[in-house]
């Protein structure tokens, strides 16, 4: 084999092999596509890529810190900008108000 396979994006693995239009990493089950931008891009919980502007809904019930409020399971946040940061997310929740949300604990939804 003349060419040489990226590293894994998750891990940093040089093990890593093609199947198909796939490249996967043994080490860490990582499956991406070739050529696939990784670096900046931001995932919900399940993998759905996300933009400026999508809608989401809350997967997990979620404390607001300084507060007794609570985000509920199933608020849906419409118009979300994405940023830099632990909180990689900022919306406006209704009845909240201005908020970071992480992407592991929203689902991206097909308006």
């Amino acid at each position: 084999m003349t060419d040489t396979l990226p590293p894994c994006p998750d891990c940093g693995s040089a093990f890593t092999y093609q199947v198909d239009a796939l490249l996967n990493c043994p080490e860490c089950g990582h499956e991406w596509q070739v050529g696939e931008e990784t670096g900046t891009a931001i995932r919900d919980s399940v993998g759905n890529l996300l933009a400026d502007g999508d809608t989401v809904t809350v997967i997990k019930d979620l404390k607001v810190k300084g507060s007794s409020a609570v985000v509920k399971v199933g608020t849906k946040v419409r118009n979300i900008r994405l940023v830099d940061g632990d909180h990689d997310i900022d919306c406006k929740l209704p009845g909240i108000g201005q908020m970071g949300l992480k992407s592991q604990f929203v689902k991206k939804v097909a308006d």
